[in-house]
């Protein structure tokens, strides 16, 4: 029975082989209609039509024509030999120095860590489409309105208070005159786009009216505050901090009272609303994205000033928090650009406890913390203006601490002699010690215990074993929390036998590279190449004939585009939403060579190029797969053969290893392959 199953399952495969093959995509979702739902396919089509991909990077790196291609230097990594090439007619950018690749959505992504949708409304933006929203509900449709209105609003109020600052007298007089006594630079202000609301009760809000917003949105936004039936400034006689998001709108805004009043709050923030998430922001990241990239470092300080005053010394890799504890969306934020963080905060006990809060999340996110307290009564903002920029760099770079060393040794000073304190202490290091359990970091966390033991005074192995426990702890929560998943395991026979088929993915590329390439040419009268491919692909085999699963899914991809009637390009691919599947068409798609010019000039002949050798390249790549497939077949079969005991079972196995190296000598004639006898 055993023997009979597995000669129909080889016979049903040899048959398929011949040609009767379908692609399964029936599971396959798109990740569009999933996540990315409320900008219609109509407007995305509209935008990557418009796409200039020379303009767009051109814009943020030099480049220089070189053939077909364009050259520059590499926005991704240092280099003084430029490697990072763009191609206008693939519309994609790869850097052969460090690897980075993608397309003009994928670029903006990875420069300026936009997401997906952010990059798509910078480019519509830009190009003046106008975004069409579907599948909204009419509570979606309410949020996004009012979240569009904010932004308009705020960009309103930021004039407004601007131009309060430069122009009024009132303004020029009192917050001017503030600003620049406190050292700041008109360039910095305008920079950072700061501005003064005007003492009058209510000068904003009539000008907001006059200008007919909305009442009620006004006052959502925090500008306003209705009073006694009337509309009146939140934020006057204060000099106003515009904060901006990833791509320079502005959110909100936090408002410093200037004169000294005991009863009056310093500073007054922005309520949160539908743009406006107090732990989702960090005051100045919009301006120093670029700098924190490079340095490959954050510097994270309380304020605002701070901030400003940093970025006007030339420290501009710096963004503050607002004086609040830590959030995990903050430090993601902040994972996007660097994994180094550098917390700089005052020396007194309260900027010391400001410090510690959230460091476990920090440790958790995968970042490097380290810590630096200014000395004495100053702030960032005082300091450096006191001692200088150079001088400000060097004490940071000399007087970082380690995050959790800094913690245990604070912890040890309150502590004291008090022995319970110090068993509290030792579980809350390990904690923060666990928090570190990728296993990259393996050594890292090693050199902890190692450290923390020799100022704890116990034993290494002690606390090395409780560090384990925590994440043995932890990693058991998580797994019951997960549903069972079950082990896949390799099958009897796996193919290791011939290295040149398994082991050897270029062929696989190459099948779907020229699917996507040529699929729309007509392979004959009646075919294109796409439905040639798909009439040899067998359905529920592509697994077994394909070693690479993210090709299949490419595959896969392709297919079910092609059924709902589109006609799939290279296109398609690299304006997928989804980074992963985009990337890897675009590293499938070579444009690293090409002919010479002068070619004709040196050399007579005509060379064919790909795609006039496009039939020819399509058969080789799938008579390659299939020829795997036989392979992999017959060494089944031969297993099979050496545990059967039935003689008619043997005579069986016999014959169809006949029948299937007949098969293989038929194809590797095609692919012009030659098997050696033994």
């Amino acid at each position: 029975m055993r023997i009979q199953i597995f000669i129909n399952r080889a016979m049903a495969c040899i048959f398929l082989i011949a040609g009767i093959f379908w692609l399964n995509v029936g599971n396959f979702i798109p990740y569009f209609s999933i996540i990315f739902f409320l900008i219609s396919q109509q407007t995305i089509q509209q935008i990557q039509s418009r796409i200039d991909i020379i303009e767009i990077v051109g814009s943020f790196v030099k480049l220089k024509k070189r053939g077909s291609n364009y050259l520059g230097l590499c926005p991704f990594h240092n280099e003084k030999t430029p490697s990072f090439t763009v191609s206008p007619t693939k519309e994609i950018y790869k850097c052969f120095g460090c690897g980075k690749s993608g397309n003009t959505i994928g670029f903006l992504m990875d420069l300026e860590k936009y997401s997906y949708v952010e990059a798509l409304r910078w480019l519509a933006n830009k190009y003046n489409v106008e975004i069409e929203e579907t599948a909204q509900t009419e509570e979606q449709k309410q949020i996004q309105q009012s979240a569009d209105s904010l932004y308009i609003i705020n960009h309103f109020a930021q004039q407004f208070f601007s131009n309060a600052l430069f122009q009024s007298e009132e303004g020029k007089q009192i917050a001017l005159s503030y600003l620049k006594e406190r050292g700041f630079r008109e360039d910095i202000i305008q920079k950072f786009q700061l501005g003064y609301n005007p003492s009058a009760r209510n000068e904003f809000a009539q000008a907001a009216t006059h200008a007919q917003y909305n009442s009620e949105l006004l006052q959502k936004s925090g500008l306003v505050v209705l009073r006694d039936g009337q509309l009146n400034d939140n934020y006057r006689g204060r000099i106003i901090f515009p904060i901006h998001n990833q791509s320079g709108k502005v959110l909100g805004f936090g408002a410093r009272i200037i004169k000294n009043n005991d009863k009056a709050p310093k500073y007054i923030n922005t309520p949160e609303n539908e743009i406006y998430i107090k732990s989702k922001v960090l005051y100045g990241s919009y301006f120093a994205r670029m700098a924190i990239d490079k340095a490959d470092e954050c510097l994270l300080v309380e304020g605002y000033t701070d901030v400003v005053s940093l970025h006007q010394s030339g420290i501009e890799n710096v963004v503050a928090s607002g004086g609040t504890s830590l959030t995990p969306d903050q430090l993601r934020l902040i994972k996007k650009y660097t994994t180094n963080l550098t917390i700089i905060y005052d020396g007194d006990s309260a900027g010391v406890k400001a410090a510690l809060r959230g460091l476990d999340l920090a440790i958790e996110e995968g970042l490097h913390v380290k810590l630096v307290l200014i000395p004495g009564n100053e702030d960032p903002d005082s300091y450096v203006h006191k001692i200088g920029a150079e001088a400000f760099r060097n004490f940071i770079a000399e007087n970082k601490k380690d995050f959790i060393l800094f913690q245990l040794e604070a912890a040890l000073t309150e502590a004291g002699n008090d022995s319970t304190k110090k068993a509290a202490l030792v579980n809350q290091v390990a904690e923060t010690i666990s928090k570190i359990n990728k296993t990259e970091e393996f050594t890292k966390r090693q050199d902890y215990i190692k450290q923390v033991s020799q100022i704890l005074k116990i034993e290494e192995a002690g606390m090395n074993a409780l560090v384990n426990k925590l994440i043995r702890d932890k990693v058991l929560k998580e797994e019951n929390r997960n549903a069972f998943k079950p082990i896949q395991t390799e099958t009897e026979t796996t193919g290791e036998d011939l290295p040149f088929f398994n082991t050897d993915e270029l062929n696989e590329q190459a099948l779907v590279r020229s699917l996507i390439e040529f699929g729309n040419k007509p392979w004959n009268e009646s075919k294109t190449v796409a439905e040639f491919l798909f009439s040899e692909i067998e359905e529920n085999e592509l697994d077994n004939m394909m070693d690479n699963k993210a090709l299949v899914r490419v595959l896969e991809t392709y297919k079910k585009w092609y059924q709902e009637g589109l006609k799939p390009t290279s296109k398609n691919f690299l304006y997928h939403e989804d980074r992963e599947l985009n990337i890897l068409v675009i590293n499938l798609m070579d444009y690293s060579t090409e002919i010479s010019h002068n070619w004709k000039e040196r050399y007579e002949g005509h060379i064919p190029t790909r795609e006039e050798l496009f039939k020819e390249e399509v058969l080789s790549t799938l008579n390659y797969l299939k020829l795997r497939k036989i392979k992999k077949l017959i060494a089944e079969n031969q297993t099979e053969l050496e545990k059967c005991t039935d003689a008619q079972d043997q005579m069986m196995c016999l014959e169809l290893h006949k029948h299937l190296k007949q098969m293989e000598i038929d194809l590797t004639r095609e692919v012009g392959t030659v098997i050696f006898k033994i």
